[in-house]
């Protein structure tokens, strides 16, 4: 029986570690909470906003970059809520600070100093939010102000109130998503993004059953939509489960006068797609511009040829979007995967504790070797990312399909509920170990008197 069977077994029974563990259920009890609270305040409007003009403003402008937005922010953004940035400038934040450690030296720096310099860096990261969040939120006051009819009482005031308010939400949803991921269960961030897209996936099943009903989709259509669906799904954990794992030897030392210790093999795991979500959510942002231009412009954006053509030639559906959509996902994973994973520091790091993987010397032939394996597993990765989100891509252009139904929506649940469940099985697993202790002590053993050989 596998480790994630006996976990379903031990849960489905209420009993074994899940019943006994009592710290495990206070992370999920906080992490329920603390969704709760994330999902009452993306209902909580924002003052001096006209709903019904809103409304009508997304029914327009929803197939834009507007509407991938909305998907990340839980619906908020449609609703124009406190939340309606969410948590997406302090996760820019975060890759921002990624990409300039991987660049600058004095945080390459502190990237290796460890806890010291790991907070140094959120601190920083949690400034540069703040910044972006200014930012995002007088561009989303201007707009709403420059809108007719959406707010009720434009001007100064407004702007005042809409920018701090706004702010103020994310910075709320930045320290709760903290919250969550050292006293609850999970990345904090990726929880909050997971429940917002899993809060609407019943709406948005809802409106294909209404396009079925309608008349607009065929039976056969949707239920071959929720077929593909299942499959991705499938497809998707097989693909994030899949790892190259490098074998590494440790060399046999010396400890003491007459003691050996080492000589055991481990091994590296390298996951096919390092990158994970970022490739899509990135491409998608870039293409889908030229549509969100044209709707805040107005009449002058439909004056504008060159725009107009480029918004012909990169709308959805078309050969052109779907051709530069692959074309970016490819660039962002290979972009992305060499700043996460470096080779060079992962085969000094080697190196420095004696590793060795067989039939290449330390140092610099080791790192063209994870060059290699690298690079080869960011083609499969890249691919698989481009067959997950191009594929529902089409049918959401063709049919008419909500944004909800997305390869990157499927692909963001199913990813945050693998990681989940992987901690919340080493929750379990720590609790066991920590029980196999408690009734050696209590029977007697004491592990600390053993004589090892020498």
């Amino acid at each position: 029986m596998t480790s994630a069977q006996q976990f379903a077994k031990n849960f489905a029974n209420g009993g074994g570690g899940f019943a006994k563990a009592t710290e495990l259920k206070q992370r999920i009890l906080f992490t329920l909470g603390a969704l709760l609270v994330y999902r009452l305040g993306s209902h909580i409007p924002l003052p001096g906003i006209d709903a019904g003009a809103l409304e009508r403003l997304f029914n327009q402008q929803g197939k834009g970059i507007l509407g991938m937005f909305d998907v990340f922010s839980g619906g908020s953004l449609s609703r124009m809520t406190i939340f309606a940035l969410s948590i997406m400038p302090y996760i820019s934040a975060s890759i921002i600070m990624q990409l300039l450690s991987a660049t600058i030296p004095s945080l390459e720096k502190l990237k290796k100093e460890g806890g010291a310099g790991y907070q140094r860096i959120l601190q920083y990261t949690r400034q540069l939010t703040v910044v972006l969040a200014l930012f995002q939120a007088y561009g989303v006051s201007l707009g709403l102000s420059s809108a007719d009819g959406i707010v009720v009482n434009p001007g100064i005031l407004f702007m005042v109130t809409s920018v701090i308010t706004l702010t103020s939400g994310t910075m709320f949803l930045m320290w709760l998503s903290e919250q969550i991921t050292q006293r609850g269960v999970g990345q904090g961030a990726s929880v909050l993004i997971f429940a917002g897209i899993l809060a609407n996936l019943p709406l948005a099943i809802v409106q294909v059953l209404e396009l079925g009903r309608s008349g607009a989709l065929s039976v056969f259509l949707i239920v071959a939509v929720f077929l593909l669906m299942i499959v991705m799904i499938a497809f998707i954990v097989f693909m994030e489960r899949a790892q190259r794992r490098v074998v590494v030897n440790y060399p046999k030392r010396q400890v003491g006068l007459n003691r050996m210790a080492g000589g055991e093999a481990s091994h590296i795991p390298i996951k096919i797609n390092v990158s994970g979500v970022i490739p899509p959510i990135f491409a998608s942002a870039l293409l889908l511009l030229p549509t969100t231009i044209l709707g805040f412009l107005g009449q002058a954006g439909n004056d504008a040829a060159w725009l107009q053509w480029l918004n012909t030639f990169l709308g959805r559906g078309a050969l052109g979007h779907n051709i530069f959509y692959a074309a970016l996902i490819i660039f962002f994973a290979f972009f992305y995967t060499a700043v996460v994973f470096n080779a060079n520091e992962t085969a000094d790091n080697l190196r420095k504790q004696g590793g060795i993987v067989l039939g290449h010397r330390p140092g610099e032939d080791t790192a063209k070797y994870f060059d290699y394996i690298l690079s080869r597993l960011t083609v499969v990765g890249a691919l698989y990312l481009v067959v997950v989100c191009l594929l529902p891509e089409i049918l959401i252009s063709k049919y008419s399909l909500p944004f909800y139904l997305g390869g990157t929506s499927i692909l963001i649940v199913v990813s945050v509920t693998m990681d989940t469940i992987t901690q919340v099985q080493g929750h379990l697993f720590a609790h066991q170990y920590e029980n196999l202790l408690k009734k050696a002590r209590m029977s007697g053993n004491n592990f600390g008197n053993i004589n090892l050989p020498r």
